[in-house]
């Protein structure tokens, strides 16, 4: 069994937009059983092959679906990620970007009554167990399955990695993107745990950015409770203090959150810190012959 998701995970589509379709469409051909889409008012027709139901409810209770992958636009987007959680999904990706804060604070809110589920996102490229479940708009391509976990709050870091991963013969057990927003339904400790505890997975390669202190909190995680090689790399060394860099929850403010200081807590643990976005899958590579 894969943390998350495998290939016998069965996941629905919240917003059949033309995103939502055509990524709903890739992630069947990879081979993702994809059972249906969730499209209020169009219940009973069919779009691309999907079968649409109104509610979630519905969905689940006719298709028998444990995940989802969020399309719905961001006024919105909240409302169906407790949709998905009041219906029983177990594990629900919320792709949506500039869902609005207060927005996501309520969802939360919601779901801490629930712990059933799982929230991973929102601003999230989604979930792949290479060559069994792929659920998002990662290009599954480039995947191989292997021994390296791997957590990202940025989605195109995240296909880097995965490329240099690759290619170094280096596949990987399952790949997560957290997201990178100020609100997120799981974090890099929630992952690495489950890491920590998965037989497959041999060494965790982290990606971060500025912002907020989810870093450092991993890297006193680490250091107290995972015994499995891990690399690390933090993005936007050269940002100004102030400046917000691409996602929501990448600001420096008040002086922490500095790329600077999360890399010396990172090493401070012992973890393998990449320098450059080209040295991800050498720095993993590094990181496991260390180990050994």
């Amino acid at each position: 069994m894969s943390i998350l998701i495998d290939k016998n995970t069965r996941v629905l589509c919240q917003g059949m937009g033309k995103a939502g379709t055509f990524h709903a469409t890739q992630c069947r051909d990879y081979g993702t059983q994809v059972v249906g889409g969730v499209v209020p008012g169009k219940g009973g027709t069919t779009k691309e092959g999907f079968p649409l139901f109104n509610t979630v409810a519905e969905a689940v209770r006719k298709t028998g679906a444990d995940a989802t992958m969020i399309f719905v636009p961001p006024p919105a987007a909240a409302d169906a990620i407790m949709e998905a959680a009041d219906a029983g999904i177990a594990v629900i990706l919320a792709i949506t970007e500039g869902i609005p804060v207060l927005d996501m604070a309520r969802a939360m809110r919601s779901l801490k009554n629930i712990t059933t589920c799982r929230l991973i996102g929102p601003n999230c490229p989604g979930v792949i167990t290479p060559g069994q479940c792929k659920i998002g708009i990662m290009p599954g391509y480039i995947h191989k399955p292997g021994p390296v976990g791997v957590i990202s709050r940025s989605g195109t870091l995240t296909y880097e990695a995965v490329w240099q991963l690759s290619n170094l013969g280096l596949g990987q057990s399952t790949c997560v993107g957290i997201g990178g927003d100020p609100i997120a339904g799981t974090s890099f400790i929630d992952v690495l745990q489950l890491f920590q505890n998965d037989p497959r997975t041999e060494a965790i390669l982290m990606m971060g950015e500025i912002g907020g202190t989810a870093e450092e909190r991993a890297a006193e995680y680490i250091k107290q409770h995972v015994t499995k090689p891990v690399a690390a790399f933090i993005a936007g060394q050269t940002a100004p203090p102030g400046k917000r860099m691409g996602h929501a929850g990448a600001i420096i403010s008040g002086g922490s959150g500095t790329a600077k200081e999360k890399i010396a807590a990172l090493r401070a643990a012992g973890i393998a810190v990449a320098d450059s976005p080209a040295d991800l899958g050498t720095t993993v590579q590094k990181a496991m012959k260390a180990k050994k």
